[in-house]
């Protein structure tokens, strides 16, 4: 355990960051998963209003350091290649 005042003051900080990054991550994954899950359902408007979420997520994640920029744009592109392809089976 840390004994010096400027230690225990970086412990608690990192005790509180520790937390908001996980309520972060935790949110990304959720909403992740309900991008997917629209996807499987087939329902192309739900898909699209869903994606939208999910990319406006994905950007704020990036901009909090829980994501890296590269791998948000890596989802993002993939998420985009799948709602495509839903589109024409949809129409």
């Amino acid at each position: 355990m840390a004994n010096h005042v400027s230690s225990l003051k970086r412990a608690r900080q990192t005790v509180k960051r520790t937390a908001v990054n996980r309520a972060n991550r935790s949110k990304l994954r959720g909403t992740l998963r309900a991008m997917r899950e629209a996807l499987a359902a087939g329902d192309a408007a739900a898909a699209r209003t869903q994606y939208n979420a999910t990319v406006s997520l994905l950007d704020k994640s990036v901009q909090k350091g829980v994501l890296h920029d590269n791998t948000a744009s890596r989802y993002k592109s993939r998420l985009n290649a799948r709602l495509k392809a839903l589109a024409p089976k949809a129409a």
